[in-house]
């Protein structure tokens, strides 16, 4: 079975800080990609030929928060050096079923002004191909086609960007070239993704959330921090809960500054939504995406209360920031 991991915190492993233009003797050959369903803006693509160019590849998933945040950085490397000589990839490896579908790919492609080539590997055998583990995962090849550096989750921005210029020839940057807004302080950030469905359900506190099936849940009366809990007739999946019942509820305890869902529904669902007894703007729901229910002001504990009032709304995780 495939570890997929999508980082909770930055990590950062390179093999070389190409302190010179010269690649590492020992690095890597990129290994070409395998098995690529379909490519976005851009005829098939292969390592092979594309000997010559500085190239990046992003192992990327639409829904992913940690990936969202990075494509920022991703997509203005492209607009800056893509005259100069670089080539970004996007190789994007699915985590849920729905981010297999060419219109939900294409949809994320327009929405986050992706103009680089992206290769949908929809049965991760590109993914497999590289021995890679995490979403977001960034591998940098220099002209003879050599793996010389690699970063994996977010951050270390600047680092990339150095490097990316090193093999193109252009000076090192002084110091990184725009601030990371958008990154939580995970220092700070007290609360990892949440899984609904029965292969990762570890934090689902409601009895019986962690097989698959069809039942009615109760939440206990109190829940610990990192739990959420289920209310009403549900059906758990393996990757998925999906409301069965005509109405139903979901509770979390975290500590963020801010909550994101990934979610779908078949029809428009307008979720009411509540911390700490408080009435937050409402979120509708039904393309499979992510959504974010809760943008506050500290990395506080809060309770989230979730109304949904329309069967056939799935919940797939929840993720922080």
């Amino acid at each position: 079975m495939r570890q997929l991991r999508t980082v909770f915190l930055a990590l950062v492993v390179a093999v070389s800080t190409l302190a010179a233009a010269a690649p590492a003797l020992a690095a890597q050959t990129a290994p070409e990609f395998a098995g690529i369903a379909n490519w976005q803006n851009s005829r098939p693509l292969t390592m092979k030929g594309l000997r010559g160019k500085v190239v990046l590849i992003d192992f990327w998933a639409y829904s992913c928060i940690n990936c969202l945040r990075t494509l920022p950085h991703v997509t203005r490397w492209y607009d800056q050096y893509k005259d100069k000589g670089l080539v970004i990839v996007g190789v994007h490896s699915p985590e849920f079923a729905f981010e297999k579908q060419d219109a939900n790919v294409r949809d994320a492609i327009a929405k986050y002004n992706i103009k680089y080539p992206v290769a949908q590997d929809n049965d991760l055998e590109t993914w497999d191909a590289w021995d890679n583990q995490y979403w977001p995962a960034e591998y940098l090849v220099d002209q003879r086609g050599n793996v010389v550096a690699h970063h994996f989750g977010e951050g270390n921005y600047a680092e990339m960007e150095n490097a990316i210029r090193t093999l193109l020839g252009l000076p090192r940057l002084a110091a990184a070239t725009e601030n990371d807004k958008d990154a939580p302080d995970f220092s700070q950030l007290g609360s990892p993704e949440m899984y609904f469905g029965s292969e990762r359900s570890k934090n689902n506190a409601s009895a019986g959330g962690d097989s698959t099936g069809t039942r009615d849940f109760t939440a206990p009366s109190r829940l610990e921090l990192n739990q959420f809990a289920l209310v009403g007739k549900w059906e758990i999946g393996r990757q998925n809960a999906s409301l069965v019942g005509p109405t139903g509820e979901i509770r979390l305890h975290f500590k963020a500054k801010k909550v994101h869902m990934v979610a779908s529904a078949n029809d428009p669902v307008t979720l009411q939504i509540a911390v700490d007894g408080k009435p937050m703007a409402p979120v509708t729901v039904q393309k499979s995406q992510l959504y974010t229910l809760f943008d506050g002001d500290g990395y506080k504990d809060h309770v989230l209360t979730i109304k949904i009032d329309k069967a056939n709304f799935h919940a797939f995780t929840f993720t922080f920031g």
